[in-house]
């Protein structure tokens, strides 16, 4: 685990921009020009790279050498598209490259075989030099058309060659000229020299606006202020058309959506999905189903209401355009954007099926309602009942529960003569973290039906596993109230089961706990399994070590038992009632130190409740500790 989270490490603080990681797709043919996610533009400066040819003329069915070159000569570039079209109608792309041997060039069909070549990786590239072949059945003038990207945001589209003459072929070919169509260099324009800046001031351009042109929303609350949104939406009205974009570069992310609810709840929701298919995007309409079966399907849906304007999928960032009709019905249901209030519910997730897409990884609904035609600002619904649910649980389980049968099973025989409130101390003190136990899990119990509203629709065994343990910690109380007298000839039956029932609920509380980490609301991380096992460990170690304690008390009152019964060995007095009353009335051996192991066992046992319910409370935690990095720094 500790590998895949230094991975995660290394992937998040030095991902570069790059380009396309596999090279320009075919439906860019005609414009030349990337999807890169979030409409950057290209650049209009000067390039710094040209598109350079051997020869002004090349005979028909001839090889002539292209080269992509750059100034200065080490400036390197990380993406490229390049063909050759006539220069008269219907201006088509002709010809045809030869495979590189390098292997750093692809070559694609547009309109043609083969007549496009394209980067195959983005890893910097100096000069290329590229054989191309021109066509028998053609003579004119043909031009090399390009896109040259040195980074994720910073390419230029439609640089040109100069004009290259289709010849008969043995006519003689002249030496290269100056292109008419191709500003020169020494244009007043200046060239571009690249800027180096740090990775913390790139800006992803879906941000731009929000808040004032469009409304943008997003996953964790309030990443659109601190512009690093694992998912978000936009939302902007144009004529009586809604435009909505949809973005994520959340890791192993296989898709991003949004949900239209009249509520802060999904269920009955129109919902819209952008998905990766074969590298390029797919835009579909859903619609979210309620619980018990809470979901997404689009059988059923009309898929006409929304178009799709725009996609890229680079380096696992997804990101669509869409336009939504204004008015549209799904399921007998009508969603008014002009006129009607909506919430905005925004996933993400890591698979998706033939009709419909997986459980999210991560999701945000709107705390407000809002007139999606307006432009405004959203915050994510409270999830207070949520974090109170885990922080009672955790304090419940990993805290009072433990403490309490700790002091039930080996400290019956401590600080006897010493009562509080009436009772021995161990007895008082079992009997105030116990109730305390019981009345944090009913709490924690009611809260969280109260903040899903039903039963929890996520495939995990948590609520079954919770319910059964509530349950188990509900009927003990009541079973004590009852217990027959120390004296009762069934006092050993609810000895046992009183026993059975406090330690199957705690077992199964812990292991609901491990089950918790996987629940999408908890949003906790994947190391926090390593906290429970460390609690576990600990827990175990030292019941291990109060046994042999416990043992070896047993044993030296059985060795007592055994030279009591050698009345002759003793005199009478040593056996008398009196006598014995004293003994009853001493701690066992030990005493003292079980009560520092005890407080070594307190000291650490509140470690880990307070560590768990502050990582639970702040989840997602990476989120909160830049949010709170953030507004220091402000």
């Amino acid at each position: 685990m500790w590998r895949i989270i230094v991975l995660l490490f290394l992937s998040n603080a030095f991902t570069p921009s790059t380009t396309l990681p596999q090279g320009a797709p075919e439906s860019v043919c005609d414009t030349l020009l990337p999807f890169h996610g979030g409409g950057i533009r290209p650049l209009t400066t000067v390039s710094p790279f040209s598109i350079e040819t051997t020869a002004s003329a090349v005979g028909q069915g001839q090889i002539l050498t292209v080269e992509i070159k750059s100034v200065p000569p080490e400036l390197r570039f990380g993406g490229f598209m390049i063909h050759a079209r006539s220069t008269s109608p219907p201006y088509k792309v002709i010809g045809r490259f030869a495979p590189s041997i390098d292997g750093l060039v692809k070559l694609i069909n547009c309109d043609g075989v083969e007549n496009t070549a394209t980067h195959v990786s983005p890893i910097p590239k100096g000069d290329i030099g590229l054989q191309w072949q021109a066509p028998n059945d053609f003579l004119g003038e043909v031009v090399f058309n390009a896109t040259i990207a040195q980074e994720y945001d910073k390419f230029w589209v439609g640089l040109e060659s100069s004009p290259v003459q289709v010849v008969q072929r043995g006519s003689v070919i002249a030496p290269p000229g100056i292109s008419t169509t191709r500003r020169p260099v020494t244009s007043t324009t200046p060239v571009y020299v690249p800027e180096i800046k740090p990775k913390e001031e790139a800006t992803d351009s879906i941000y731009e606006g929000c808040g004032e042109t469009k409304t943008c929303f997003g996953v964790p609350d309030s990443c659109v202020d601190r512009q690093n949104c694992q998912g978000m939406v936009t939302v902007q009205v144009l004529g009586e058309k809604f435009h909505f974009e949809l973005k994520s570069n959340a890791n192993n992310v296989q898709y991003v959506a949004v949900g239209l609810s009249l509520d802060d709840r999904m269920g009955n929701d129109a919902g819209m999905e952008c998905i990766p298919e074969a590298g390029t995007i797919k835009a579909y309409s859903s619609w979210i189903t309620p619980r018990p079966v809470l979901g997404a399907t689009r059988q059923g849906v009309p898929q006409t209401i929304i178009s799709l304007l725009n996609a890229s999928y680079i380096d696992g960032t997804i990101y669509c355009k869409l336009e939504r009709d204004s008015h549209t019905t799904i399921m007998g249901k009508e969603f008014d954007l002009v006129n009607g209030r909506f919430h905005l519910l925004v996933a993400i997730g890591n698979a998706v099926y033939a009709e419909s897409v997986s459980q999210h990884t991560q999701r945000i609904a709107s705390r407000e309602a809002m007139n999606l035609a307006e432009v405004g600002r959203l915050r994510g619904r409270s999830v207070l009942l949520l974090r109170l649910h885990a922080a009672f649980m955790l304090t419940a389980w990993i805290g009072a529960a433990s403490i309490g049968i700790l002091l039930a099973r080996y400290f019956k025989q401590t600080w006897v003569g010493s009562t509080l409130c009436g009772k021995d101390q161990w007895f008082a003190w079992h009997r105030f973290f116990m109730i305390a136990t019981w009345s944090l899990t009913i709490v924690g119990f009611v809260i969280i039906f109260v903040e899903i509203r039903g039963w929890s629709a996520e495939n995990n065994p948590h609520a079954i596993l919770g319910t059964i343990t509530t349950g188990l910690c509900f009927i003990q109380p009541f079973m004590a109230l009852f217990r027959p007298g120390p004296t009762h000839k069934n006092r050993p039956i609810f000895n046992w089961l009183h026993w059975l029932v406090g330690n199957a609920a705690h077992l199964l509380a812990i292991i609901t706990i491990f089950f918790a980490v996987q629940l999408t609301g908890a949003q906790l991380p994947q190391w926090f399994d390593w906290i429970l096992v460390a609690f576990v460990a600990f827990h175990v170690v030292m019941h291990f070590i109060f046994s042999i304690f416990l043992w070896i008390q047993i044993a030296g009152c059985m060795s007592d038992k055994s030279s009591a019964q050698r009345v002759n060995s003793f005199p009478m007095t040593d056996v008398s009632p009196r006598n014995s009353v004293i003994e009853r009335k001493k701690d066992a051996p030990n005493a003292p130190l079980r009560k520092a192991l005890l407080a070594i066992y307190l000291i650490i046992v509140i470690g880990f409740v307070i560590a768990t319910v502050v990582i639970a409370a702040l989840a997602p935690i990476g989120a909160t500790v830049r949010s709170l990095q953030s507004k220091i720094m402000n």
